[in-house]
């Protein structure tokens, strides 16, 4: 019972984030149509978000490599870009794995409200400070998988279900990646490493990460819309090409190299993260080396 009202609760954010969304591109000032590379990018960042691997890393080292847009609108891309296809990892995921109904609803519910208040501070940062933020907050992650990488986290237990104790960790640590969300931080990694540390059984961690997506992107992309805080055209690359690669990782792969491709995701995610800080403090230097306007010159 639970559960179908979860879904009937995805199914009504799916509509409200389709409406948010088409208000958003109606609004645009630039051409919405995606660009071959943009409808890639989604449909690879996509495939193996739904393997597990996560979409928000590999997608910021994609505009961050290619330079495709400033880097204050990428954390607004991504929530926005991802949410379709993230609510469609939901569905089929929270129907085919097995999790307690009530853990996992308020898990999803913690992630929600840590994302909302998070997209109101983030959206009010300036440009550096997002791009220290992201920096960090990239370099975790790269750290969160190179744990998994090296077996360094406990290969979780069997439970299906969290509480007392265990519940009021889980619901705080899903609250903090709802925040860290908002960042462009992806919440796959880490709350499948919470999830583990917590006793759950692996395959738990899959509903409870892709229903917090589901419900906290739409919910963040309210906000990320209004201020026009995203690129409506990327956004809508990464939903289009991402629809598809959701259906056909799903149901149509077999077994990947996914240890492989990890490895890669590490590699590329430190650069980005290095890249992006670096980036911040030569455009800070910079600044402190510029003569103030109206300032007297010496001659030469």
């Amino acid at each position: 019972m639970a559960k179908d009202l979860l879904f009937v609760a995805l199914a009504l954010t799916g509509v409200g984030y389709l409406v948010v969304f088409l208000r958003g591109l109606r609004g645009a000032t630039t051409a919405v149509a995606p660009t071959s590379v943009q409808l890639g990018i989604g449909f690879i960042t996509n495939f193996f978000d739904t393997l597990g691997i996560g979409s928000f890393a590999t997608t910021t080292a994609f505009y961050k490599l290619r330079r495709m847009m400033s880097v204050k609108l990428i954390p607004g891309t991504l929530n926005v870009g991802h949410a379709g296809p993230t609510i469609l990892q939901a569905f089929i995921y929270t129907r085919i794995v097995p999790v307690d109904s009530l853990t996992l609803v308020l898990m999803i519910a913690a992630a929600v409200i840590g994302s909302w208040l998070g997209a109101g501070v983030v959206v009010r940062w300036p440009r550096r400070k997002i791009q220290i933020g992201m920096g960090v907050a990239l370099l975790g992650a790269a750290a969160l998988m190179l744990t998994q990488q090296l077996q360094l986290v406990p290969g979780g237990g069997d439970a299906l279900a969290l509480t007392g104790g265990r519940l009021l960790v889980g619901l705080a640590g899903n609250f903090v990646l709802g925040m860290l969300m908002m960042l462009g931080i992806g919440l796959y990694a880490p709350c499948m490493i919470l999830i583990y540390l917590l006793g759950m059984a692996p395959t738990a961690a899959f509903p409870i990460m892709m229903g917090s997506c589901a419900f906290l992107m739409p919910v963040s992309s309210i906000k990320f819309v209004k201020e026009q805080s995203f690129d409506p055209q990327a956004s809508l690359g990464l939903a289009l090409g991402g629809f598809p690669a959701v259906l056909i990782a799903a149901f149509l792969v077999g077994n990947l190299p996914l240890a492989a491709v990890r490895w890669l995701v590490v590699v590329v995610v430190i650069y980005t993260a290095a890249n992006m800080l670096l980036t911040a403090r030569s455009e800070e230097a910079e600044k402190i080396g510029a003569p103030r306007r109206g300032a007297l010159q010496p001659e030469v």
